[in-house]
């Protein structure tokens, strides 16, 4: 960051007045145990580094990387979730891709949702559902058109029929008939 020529932030002035309220009192915070991945997103930038610092390291993250997987999550709702409830997850998704494309979305926020999609993908409910809520809390101007859907979407696939069952079912089917046809043709 730059100071006034030859200024210096004064590292061994005596701190402020009691009375003077903390500098990131943004709300009251989220409910829950917070996840080690946000407790270290929150240490990355100490109190007098830049935002445009480690700006460019997040300006690489693609939406398609949040925005490809939440899609899919969609379309698997969509055989046993209602319509209307499904285009309704749909546009607001459509606002997330348009915020993200135009850039109207902090650094924070792209890689709490990339974060938010890894635990909806590997079917960590639950962390995925705080994240939302540290978002909501902490980011709510920028994310409350939109993470709406999103925290649907986390309800909806979570309560899906499992999967691996079904994945497990294919592949014993698949050795069923290859042993039942020799039985078969012996008989």
């Amino acid at each position: 960051c730059l100071f006034p020529a030859g200024a210096r932030p004064d590292l061994t002035s005596a701190p402020a007045a009691p009375t003077a309220p903390p500098p990131r009192a943004l709300g009251p915070p989220p409910l829950g145990p917070v996840s080690p991945a946000l407790r270290t997103e929150g240490r990355r930038q100490g109190p007098l580094s830049c935002p445009e610092e480690s700006a460019p390291e997040e300006g690489a993250l693609p939406a398609a990387t949040v925005l490809a997987p939440l899609r899919e999550a969609l379309a698997a709702c969509r055989p046993t979730v209602q319509k209307q409830v499904c285009d309704d997850i749909g546009r607001r998704l459509t606002v997330l891709e348009d915020a993200w494309a135009q850039g109207r979305l902090s650094a924070p926020v792209r890689r709490r949702m990339s974060l938010l999609v890894q635990e909806l993908q590997q079917q960590h409910w639950d962390t995925a559902d705080e994240i939302h809520r540290s978002l909501m809390v902490d980011h709510v101007n920028e994310v409350s058109q939109w993470l709406v859907g999103v925290k649907r979407l986390i309800a909806e696939t979570r309560s899906l029929p499992a999967l691996e069952p079904a994945v497990v079912m294919d592949g014993s089917a698949e050795a069923g008939p290859g042993q039942e046809e020799p039985q078969g043709q012996g008989l």
